[in-house]
């Protein structure tokens, strides 16, 4: 429900522009570092992306950008794997709110450009979180470090325009209210070994892995976030202080009206419309409909081993 509700209300922020998905990845030779030091490292990763982003729209398009920013941890083997998925709107708006400029048909930043921009500012927060000693690490291995991450190559995969933005915020969706993976995708769990599926994207085609419970559920617990982490969050026009206001000057500006805001519907009618089913069923006679009477206040509800005890 929570990432139902939350896709309907980014659906009714999309402008009537070209849209971009990208995805900055951190090389695998700071997974390390990032596990041990969760909160600061992926602080670092969305401060480093989301700066690029904004100089790049203040340099070549002459003003703010906005665009949705969220973190995703894994590969399709549950292995470390961070990377954050942006998906940004084709224009920016000038700082005075006085003009939008359109990019330019499918182009949208170079890929090189970003990627060295990107490296360079994720080196100089994880330089600053050293010397504010956030990051211990020890001079010799912190240089040697840093000379195999400036001689890689990072990747900021930029991607066509997006016809639909609807679909990539479904896509976003999957990986915002869950954690590594879905229950779908496990398959077998027999004699201490669990097996699950995986899609081999170089094949296009989907796979089985099996491995031991016990690398399973340390593989799951990899991906747990600090306490309070926030993994979605909103940049340039569209932060949350000021969306709304943004949102309403720059549809002014193109000449468009705001889209008929959707009513977020009860969780009846909203599992009536994923699901097909109608929860107010009685699940025992499957005739009669359930009706809300009233709530037991927590401190009239009898205690968990007395309820299954009535139920038994």
């Amino acid at each position: 429900m929570p990432r139902e509700r939350w896709l309907e209300k980014r659906k009714d922020e999309i402008l009537p522009v070209s849209y971009f998905h990208m995805v900055f990845t951190l090389p695998h030779e700071l997974n390390t570092i990032i596990l041990n030091n969760k909160k600061v490292m992926l602080n670092i990763l969305f401060k480093a992306a989301s700066q690029t982003l904004l100089t790049f729209g203040e340099n070549e398009l002459g003003g703010r950008l906005g665009f949705i920013a969220t973190l995703n941890t894994w590969d399709q083997e549950l292995k470390a794997h961070f990377h954050l998925h942006c998906l940004i709107a084709g224009g920016a708006v000038s700082k005075d709110g006085a003009c939008w400029t359109p990019c330019k048909g499918n182009y949208f930043f170079n890929k090189k450009a970003l990627s060295m921009v990107f490296r360079g500012k994720f080196m100089e927060q994880m330089s600053h979180a050293r010397q504010c000693e956030k990051l211990k690490l020890v001079g010799n291995e912190y240089k040697k470090l840093k000379n195999k991450l400036y001689a890689k190559k990072w990747i900021v995969d930029v991607r066509d325009p997006v016809k639909n933005p609807e679909h990539v915020l479904e896509y976003l969706a999957r990986y915002t209210h869950r954690v590594a993976i879905a229950n779908s995708r496990i398959t077998a769990l027999k004699d201490g070994m669990v097996t699950f599926k995986i899609n081999n994207r170089k094949q296009n085609r989907t796979e089985q892995v099996t491995i031991t419970a016990v690398k399973f559920i340390r593989r799951f617990l990899l991906h747990s976030l600090p306490k309070g982490f926030v993994r979605i969050r909103h940049y340039g026009f569209l932060a949350n202080r000021n969306r709304a206001a943004n949102l309403n000057t720059i549809r002014l500006l193109m000449r468009v009206s705001a889209p008929v805001k959707r009513e977020i519907t009860s969780v009846e009618e909203m599992m009536r419309k994923l699901k097909g089913t109608d929860i107010t069923i009685c699940p025992c006679c499957s005739k009669g409909k359930m009706q809300f009477f009233a709530e037991i206040p927590k401190y009239r509800a009898p205690p968990p081993n007395h309820l299954n005890y009535a139920a038994g």
